[in-house]
């Protein structure tokens, strides 16, 4: 289904933009099946690309397609990036992603309790962020978003970049997210996802592969095991093949299954099913 016209996410100025250039502009473009029958769902993808730049392509209106065929309503995420941005900033365009989709629900004939987020890379970190600094919204504010939760309720994440701390830090992400200033070893233990799992942290899928040399596959066994340590229900699939960055697989046969492998881990956790009225 082509992509609806992208939609700012605050109707004047982003809070800390330092511009008007599509680059100061956090946006999300919706995608919606084009079938009778959408089961509810709404994720929104976050596409990689070390905090530096985003792609958009690969890692988004692809995407975007691919969880069309599914049934389910996809949103791809322009967030802001470094060094013009740095944290909270990209944290701040993703939670008000999440809440933005929430109070448009009915619009996209969507359940809000259905919202899941999907990263890539430094997109992954982004949303193992969302789902371990949650925020559940303001019922006080005057802003009829801002009263929405940003929880994602179910989270993806392909080959994401994870930790701050450890030896297989993706470093590059590090210093685009976390200017020099920034990086005091408690700022650093609190966007290391692993360090940060709770029991409301969502449920969520990951696939990596084990010749990925640029983020390591241990970025997603730690957070898997901080999953478990939670008993917050994951899944986790490490392939051997393939490097960093392969999207939904490109042309390799065996890394093409993974698309799959999330589709049924999507269809056990009932996210297939049409949503309960």
């Amino acid at each position: 289904m082509p992509a609806q016209p992208a939609i700012p996410l605050w109707p004047r100025r982003a809070p800390g933009a330092l511009g008007t250039t599509p680059d100061d502009v956090p946006q999300i473009t919706p995608y919606v099946p084009d079938r009778p029958d959408p089961n509810g769902t709404a994720i929104i993808v976050c596409p990689g690309g070390g905090y530096r730049r985003l792609s958009m392509e690969k890692e988004g209106s692809d995407v975007a397609t691919f969880l069309n065929s599914l049934g389910i309503v996809a949103f791809v995420l322009r967030y802001r990036v470094g060094p013009r941005y740095r944290h909270p900033v990209p944290l701040s365009d993703a939670q008000r992603a999440l809440r933005y989709v929430r109070a448009n629900a009915a619009t996209f004939r969507i359940a809000r309790e259905r919202v899941g987020m999907l990263g890539f890379s430094a997109g992954g970190h982004l949303t193992a962020t969302a789902s371990t600094h949650i925020d559940y919204g303001r019922p006080e504010a005057y802003d009829a978003i801002d009263r929405q939760s940003a929880r994602p309720d179910f989270a993806i994440l392909a080959y994401p970049v994870i930790t701050m701390i450890e030896d297989y830090c993706h470093r590059a992400s590090r210093d685009m997210l976390l200017d020099p200033s920034q990086q005091h070893p408690d700022v650093l233990v609190s966007l290391s996802a692993e360090r940060q799992v709770t029991p409301a942290t969502p449920p969520t899928f990951l696939f990596h592969t084990d010749s990925d040399v640029s983020v390591p596959a241990e970025n997603s066994v730690a957070y898997y095991l901080a999953l478990r340590r939670a008993a917050v229900p994951a899944e986790m699939h490490i392939y051997l093949p393939g490097g960093h960055g392969v999207g939904l697989g490109g042309t390799d046969p065996v890394l093409l299954s993974w698309p799959n492998r999330l589709a049924g881990w999507l269809r056990t956790r009932q996210l297939l099913a049409p949503a309960q009225p």
